[in-house]
């Protein structure tokens, strides 16, 4: 059988002997507790003022689980909107980009439905993008008044990105700075050139089983399954990663961190799809170009060979917002995962654009 994970991947084949194997010592483990270590200097000592706690928070009215990580607690809060819809990166950033917890307080967001905020008892009706929009708004409340800080930094990858950037048109107030990577603009037309540039690459290397595949099912809009499809061949030809990694190797990467284990490995792929299923047909439909003006300094971080979201979009819109402050960021060796091909600039620039942004915002705001 084919289990399905996360739309900037490929499904992911798995035999029913080797997912049964599986699923026994995800059983086996399910008692196991993970945690989130605490910040210690040499002598193993926990370091002052730093924030190391992984919890469940009522948002929108369910329990949903929330990271908090950084040597300070005075740091500048950053706000973690991962991809999908449902697909928890929450591992993987405290795998490549745990360096950003030097720099910030940052917070980590198992959304509705996906990772440890999955239950089997989920809502289907509470499945809606205003929800996601309005559980982020819940999010920021509680680090503003747990931290007494006025303004968070958000930083969404790519579903977490169009979640992330309504929230800055509606609350600008309460953003010191939004940083896009696989910036989510117009999904209609991102899907079309998506599957048009798996086409052109199965046509130009001559690979009839891409080309018979993606004819079958034709051009978007796609059902959840053709989408995945697509997605596959979009990997296969270097859409997804440019160099060296792929959806198995992150896996296995996330797995090797303290905070995931087995258990999470089901629970990825289970919420994963029951979210694609009840938000695809809503996504798919997005267009956030018609919004172009903004309060809150806006960066974009943009792989060069993005064809999942691809970044030729968002490099097109980027020249007709406005904001307060704007930057642009390409990484040139990574593709639709930034965060995870090209981890030391990314944390680097992350941090350089940050500091920039917020600056330049703040003097902006004492001159007025």
């Amino acid at each position: 059988m084919a289990e399905r994970l996360a739309p900037w991947s490929r499904p992911l084949d798995m035999g029913p002997l080797r997912l049964t194997v599986l699923s026994l010592l995800a059983v086996g483990t399910a008692a196991c507790s993970i945690s989130t270590a605490a910040f210690t200097d040499g002598r193993g000592h926990v370091v002052p003022g730093s924030v190391a706690t992984m919890t469940d928070e009522l948002i929108g009215g369910i329990p949903q689980r929330l990271w908090f990580r950084g040597v300070s607690a005075s740091a500048p809060a950053l706000v973690l909107l991962h991809g999908g819809p449902g697909a928890s990166e929450s591992a993987l950033f405290r795998r490549f980009n745990a360096d950003l917890e030097r720099h910030f307080l940052v917070v980590y967001w198992d959304q509705r439905g996906a990772g440890r905020s999955f239950t089997p008892a989920a809502s289907p009706e509470s499945m809606t993008i205003a929800r996601f929009v309005a559980d982020l708004d819940d999010v920021v409340e509680l680090v503003r008044h747990r931290f007494q800080t006025e303004r968070v930094v958000l930083l969404g990858h790519s579903w977490g990105s169009a979640i992330g950037l309504l929230y800055v048109a509606r609350h600008p107030r309460k953003v010191a700075a939004y940083l896009g990577v696989g910036q989510v603009v117009d999904m209609p037309r991102g899907e079309r050139e998506s599957w048009a540039f798996a086409r052109h690459e199965a046509e130009r290397r001559h690979h009839r089983d891409a080309l018979a595949t993606l004819d079958r099912i034709g051009p978007p809009p796609h059902t959840v399954d053709e989408m995945l499809t697509s997605r596959k061949w979009v990997e296969r030809f270097g859409g997804t990663f440019h160099e060296h990694r792929s959806t198995l190797g992150l896996i296995w990467a996330a797995l090797r961190t303290d905070e995931a284990n087995l258990v999470d490995l089901v629970r990825f792929g289970r919420g994963n799809r029951f979210s694609l299923d009840q938000l695809w047909g809503e996504f798919r439909t997005l267009d956030l170009d018609t919004t172009c003006s903004f309060e809150v300094p806006i960066a974009f971080l943009l792989g060069r060979h993005d064809w999942v979201v691809p970044s030729v979009l968002a490099a097109e819109y980027f020249t007709r917002i406005t904001a307060p402050r704007k930057q642009l960021v390409w990484f040139e060796r990574s593709a639709h995962n930034v965060p995870f091909e090209e981890p030391e600039r990314f944390n680097r620039v992350v941090v350089e654009t940050v500091n920039a942004l917020t600056l330049g915002a703040a003097a902006a705001r004492e001159r007025r």
